[in-house]
């Protein structure tokens, strides 16, 4: 792993290199990168911009606890003045009027963010292959899929290019590719980080989250963007505590660890179930106590998830018409036709197969056979969550069934793709924290695998010092 922001920040304080290094550095790592296909804009003037204004307050003694931390930023969070497509053509050519809560609070401690980042279009993706500018690349093997929707910010730390990342979270864009590229990628409890300035795609389950080379530096972003928004009704008002006070000494002795036996299924990859039997030891040794448990409604998942997010994502993306903003189509005639032909030619594949999957639940008729009764599963899946935590402190599971996987290779299998969500959807429904951290490696290809901690609600605490724990290797 390339230096951590904390091994930086080291130096940083010691004089020993400055933010407008780092800032060079980064903008010297993304050119070099540009294969990759990671960035949709970089912004090298307003970053160095702001390296001399962060290193002008280290001087002063006055610097944010982020000072001189690069970081990337999904094209789905507004930053002011920069454009926000979505990765999407509708939205081509459209500049945010302003910056979302997450990326105020990022700035306001002294954060330099450089650019944009790809993503699957509208966060509808498992593979970053539906953006409307190109699928991005994993940077250990380019024929394989970083994983999604948040590939690009997770290539970007992957790719040593810069400190920490900001995705998004619906159904497990973070941790899945945190998972494939052997980096940490963290959802934090729903209303934990304001959604204000994130573009919606299922809103009740839609959450800002970060992605960094360690646990530590994860948390320190974590810590940095939550809290209670005015702007974001569902914020929540409960206590911020400073994660990386929970970091020091990390252990994991009398913690118990629970193992649902419905997250180890039929067609895993063998290196996948290794690496967590591995952990499981290594765990026990260490002191934890694993428990079996059960989550029963673990079957019902996927389906339910892709009901209510696509009943969510069809109502919130019928904003995009080609009315106020974003892509027109030059071919309608008719008010009409400019509806029906910019919609039609602004989305892409997997964008319209989802509305009208979600028209169609919310529909007439419909509604109560599909929607409503997916409502009621997730609370079942909600109280599968709370029964075990009544016995468990952490349940441990792999986070994805198989590593990256090559590009092309689900790309016309919906069923499939959306398969690879299966063991991270199930946190977003019940709206606990979770995480993934590196653990493991595919010994044929060298990929890594990931291992993933859920928590109970507003106890990322507990899940930071398990996965700094399983980060030492101890």
């Amino acid at each position: 792993m390339s230096e951590t922001y904390q091994n930086f920040r080291r130096r940083l304080d010691a004089g020993e290199t400055t933010c407008v290094d780092a800032v060079t550095e980064t903008y010297r790592r993304a050119d070099g990168a540009r294969d990759l296909n990671a960035f949709l804009s970089l912004f090298p003037e307003r970053a160095l911009e702001r390296a001399q204004a962060v290193d002008g307050r280290l001087k002063q003694g006055t610097a944010g606890p982020l000072a001189g931390m690069t970081i990337a930023v999904k094209d789905n969070i507004a930053i002011r003045d920069e454009q926000l497509t979505c990765g999407s053509k509708i939205l081509t050519g459209f500049r945010s009027l302003y910056s979302a809560t997450a990326i105020q609070r990022l700035e306001a401690a002294d954060a330099i963010l450089i650019g944009k980042t790809n993503m699957d279009e509208f966060a509808m993706g498992s593979s970053n292959e539906t953006s409307y500018f190109g699928p991005v690349h994993h940077p250990l093997d380019p024929e394989r899929v970083p994983g999604g929707s948040s590939g690009g910010s997770g290539v970007a730390v992957a790719a040593d290019i810069c400190h920490g990342s900001l995705g998004s979270e619906t159904g497990g864009s973070v941790r899945q590719p945190a998972a494939f590229l052997g980096v940490v990628g963290v959802k934090p409890t729903y209303g934990r980080v304001s959604r204000f300035g994130l573009v919606a795609f299922a809103s009740s389950l839609d959450q800002i989250s970060p992605f960094a080379r360690s646990v530590h530096d994860a948390a320190l972003i974590l810590e940095t963007i939550s809290g209670i928004d005015a702007n974001d009704a569902t914020s929540s008002s409960h206590p911020v505590v400073r994660y990386t006070d929970a970091l020091a000494g990390a252990d994991v002795r009398g913690m118990r660890i629970g193992v649902p036996k419905e997250y180890l299924i039929d067609g895993m990859h063998p290196a996948v179930v290794s690496s967590l039997n591995e952990l499981r030891a290594r765990l026990r040794d260490g002191g934890a106590e694993i428990v079996d448990i059960s989550l029963p409604h673990t079957e019902y998942t996927i389906p339910t998830y892709y009901v209510i997010a696509t009943a969510e994502a069809s109502a919130n993306l019928s904003r995009f018409d080609g009315a106020r903003y974003g892509y027109r189509s030059p071919n309608a005639t008719t008010l009409e036709e400019m509806y029906e032909m910019s919609r039609s030619e602004g989305f892409g594949d997997e964008v319209k197969r989802r509305i009208m999957l979600g028209t169609f639940v919310l529909s007439s008729g419909y509604y109560d056979a599909y929607y409503h009764k997916a409502q009621q599963v997730r609370r079942l899946i909600h109280r599968d969550m709370e029964e075990a935590f009544a016995r468990v402190d952490l349940i441990l599971a792999p986070t994805t069934p198989t590593p990256a996987f090559r590009l092309g290779e689900k790309a016309n299998d919906p069923i499939a793709m959306y398969l690879s969500d299966i063991f991270t959807a199930a946190a977003n429904l019940a709206g606990v924290p979770a995480l993934s951290v590196p653990f493991g490696r595919d010994e044929e290809t060298g990929l890594p695998i990931g291992a993933q901690f859920i928590a109970r609600h507003f106890d990322e605490a507990t899940m930071f010092r398990a996965a700094a724990w399983v980060e030492r290797g101890e």
